[in-house]
């Protein structure tokens, strides 16, 4: 069965493995991104039919509102909006600024609730769909030096579980998906001070095996399985396991990492 889609910061990264997941299984998907921002409704690519595309700033309620209206008038509804936009940011606390804070949590935690009281009356009209939110592990397991990004990944993750309680009687489902560290250009959007950070966590994306692809097939699975947590690959399974299970041993590890940070800095 195809499904309508929507899905923000597709240009590149895990919003661009996803349109292709999407599409490749015949879905319709409306791709969205900040990219060309000038631009409005563009005609299909010519090598996919089943992609449109349109510029959507995720700060924007006008944009979102424009958004809905098109969904509404090509295809009378929509199945799964994949709020995936999103910025990296962090810092020990002293070096994050409060300018910083409210510029990460303005795109990745307002973006995400701002995209959902735009589609959230018309999938409660039509008695279907599901909302599906990017976060990440940091919103389950909160290394030292990366507060901001903690906390708005925890608060996407929170507001999420809050949706699939809410949205429940009306047949509608809410996703959180929680991927450890993978390859992508997130990095390229990073805000900060903390140069040490930044280097740490860029060796921790460069090096890692895991791909956009591979969370984005994990993605549309639990999207099919209507699962409210996704945590897509072995690593975030891992350290939200040992969280869960032995937090003695999960905290000794967190402030070894901050030991670690301390001793760069000596």
């Amino acid at each position: 069965m195809s499904h309508r889609v929507l899905v923000t910061g597709a240009a590149s990264g895990l919003g661009a493995a996803l349109v292709e997941r999407f599409a490749a299984r015949g879905d319709r998907v409306l791709a969205t991104d900040l990219s060309g921002a000038d631009v409005a409704l563009t005609t299909p690519p010519p090598d996919n039919s089943a992609v449109r595309w349109r510029a959507l700033d995720v700060t924007s309620e006008d944009d979102w509102a424009k958004a809905a209206a098109w969904v509404e008038s090509e295809w009378g509804g929509l199945d799964v909006l994949v709020n995936n936009a999103g910025v990296a940011g962090g810092g020990r606390v002293e070096l994050c600024s409060l300018e910083d804070w409210q510029w990460l949590f303005d795109i990745n935690l307002f973006g995400v609730v701002r995209g959902t009281r735009a589609f959230v009356p018309m999938m409660k009209r039509q008695g279907s769909g599901r909302v599906v939110n990017t976060a990440s592990l940091a919103g389950l397991v909160h290394p030292p030096g990366m507060g901001s990004y903690n906390a708005v990944k925890a608060a996407v993750v929170a507001f999420s579980e809050t949706m699939s309680h809410e949205l429940a009687p009306y047949g509608v489902g809410c996703t959180a998906v929680c991927p450890s560290y993978f390859r992508t250009n997130l990095m390229s959007s990073l805000r900060g001070s903390d140069t040490d950070l930044e280097a740490h966590i860029t060796r921790l994306v460069e090096k890692s095996p895991i791909t956009a692809d591979d969370i984005a097939a994990a993605v549309l699975d639990g999207i099919d399985r209507d699962l409210d947590l996704v945590v897509p690959d072995e690593p975030a399974r891992a350290a939200y396991a040992l969280k869960l299970a032995d937090r003695p041993a999960y905290d000794a590890q967190m402030r070894a990492t901050a030991a670690r940070a301390k001793e760069r800095d000596a």
